[in-house]
């Protein structure tokens, strides 16, 4: 099985989750891990699964001004350019029958309302994908650091992912 994981990350927990839930694919798949600044403009043909993660940003997925709020913050300027919000709204529907699981990294904050996840998830069922329910990471603040244990779920997300593909 072949999977790409696009990620966006101003604080880097995102791309840290990013890289263990690759981790955790990777006995049953060959993964490529991209910034969203470098993803495909369309989803490879050869691939089967598409996992897309982002930060919350405003109980969604980042948009421009977010960002910008966030390099204020001290995230990094460079990430700030694109979303996986322009990602996703730009690309085509997949051209054969491919699967979709997002994620997202938000503050461990009780009762917290909406997920970049699950707006991720509303724009990729809409492309055509199939949907694996998507999943929130906690971090500790706006910039993190990850709360305790979250990269070992990130990782066991992943392999549960490739299980669930396969099996």
């Amino acid at each position: 099985m072949r999977a790409l994981v696009v990620y966006e990350s101003m604080f880097g927990n995102t791309r840290q989750v990013a890289m263990a839930v690759a981790d955790g694919m990777a006995d049953g798949a060959d993964v490529t891990v991209t910034d969203v600044a470098d993803a495909p403009d369309r989803v490879p043909d050869d691939v089967e699964l598409v996992v897309v993660g982002g930060p919350t940003h405003a109980f969604s997925m980042s948009r421009a001004p977010t960002r910008q709020d966030a390099v204020r913050q001290g995230g990094a300027m460079a990430d700030a350019a694109t979303g996986i919000r322009e990602w996703l709204h730009a690309l085509p529907a997949p051209t054969r029958p491919c699967s979709f699981a997002a994620f997202d990294t938000r503050v461990d904050m009780p009762l917290l309302p909406g997920a970049a996840s699950r707006a991720a998830s509303r724009v990729a069922r809409k492309l055509g994908f199939s949907m694996i329910d998507p999943v929130s990471f906690l971090v500790q603040g706006y910039q993190g650091p990850l709360v305790e244990g979250q990269l070992e779920r990130a990782r066991d997300w992943g392999h549960g992912l490739t299980e669930r593909l396969a099996g």
